[in-house]
């Protein structure tokens, strides 16, 4: 019997703990002004993208590396039904914040012309590096210009 409260227990905590990590942290608004003195990465997707599947285990690997070190990863979704992005979520959590853009005035704003966008902004929010779609072999690439970024932010202090 001692056993089984044991297995049950462990169960319990793995079940609670994956569901932590699946529900989303869904932002109220989006101001990139509050992120001074952090490095963002601003990622536009969408739950039909194929390319975000890809994307998504890359971010919030970059996001757990580094976010003590001044990091901020920001999805911004651009379906235009809540429920369509959760479902996709389901599959493929974010461990990173979310903000829901479905009138794409967000994507308007910085010229989104494919899926996932992607936008890395400096300690004091000036736009340093920008790609469009995602590519496995370019992850390096991506890393490194969030290491530089995030190399100068620790040199400004």
């Amino acid at each position: 019997m001692k056993r089984i409260i044991q297995l049950l227990s462990i169960f319990l905590l793995l079940a609670s703990s994956m569901q932590v990590n699946a529900q989303a942290q869904w932002l109220d608004k989006f101001d990139l002004a509050q992120y001074e003195n952090k490095v963002v990465y601003l990622d536009f997707w969408a739950s039909w993208c194929g390319p975000c599947r890809k994307s998504f285990p890359w971010l919030n690997e970059m996001q757990a590396k580094y976010q003590d070190k001044g990091l901020v990863i920001i999805g911004i979704n651009m379906d235009r039904d809540i429920k369509t992005a959760n479902r996709f979520l389901d599959t493929f959590p974010a461990n990173f914040l979310l903000f829901s853009d479905p009138q794409g005035a967000l994507a308007e704003k910085y010229k989104v012309v494919g899926m996932p966008s992607s936008y890395l902004f400096s300690g004091d929010g000036e736009l340093k590096d920008r790609h469009i779609g995602f590519k496995i072999s370019d992850q390096e690439t991506y890393e490194a210009g969030i290491i530089k970024l995030l190399k100068q932010l620790e040199n400004d202090k």
